[in-house]
């Protein structure tokens, strides 16, 4: 299994409204492509920024391509997110998971 992590910054004043967008959004492309084994939304509110992950699980690389697309390590965004995020950040990790 494979940990695909990606994390931004948005105002934390938006948490409430950005937390919906994203699960109506990327949460719910994560969960609906095959191979994805789950996801989360991590939040950290560091003063007047909201520090937010998205963690998803994938059955393999190819599984997290279906998603991505060819470049697996480039962040994929979303017309509404200009709306909420501080930046933009170009790529996503990815790690094995030991079970």
């Amino acid at each position: 299994m494979i940990a695909r992590i990606w994390q931004g910054r948005i105002r934390a004043r938006d948490l409430d409204e950005y937390r919906s967008y994203i699960a109506a959004t990327g949460i719910a492309d994560y969960r609906a492509t095959p191979g994805n084994r789950g996801a989360q939304i991590l939040a950290r509110v560091d003063f007047e920024v909201a520090h937010v992950i998205t963690l998803s699980f994938w059955d393999s690389i190819e599984s997290i391509r279906a998603f991505a697309g060819d470049d697996v390590t480039r962040a994929r965004y979303y017309p509404q997110d200009e709306k909420f995020l501080l930046d933009f950040p170009e790529r996503a990790e990815h790690f094995d998971v030991l079970e």
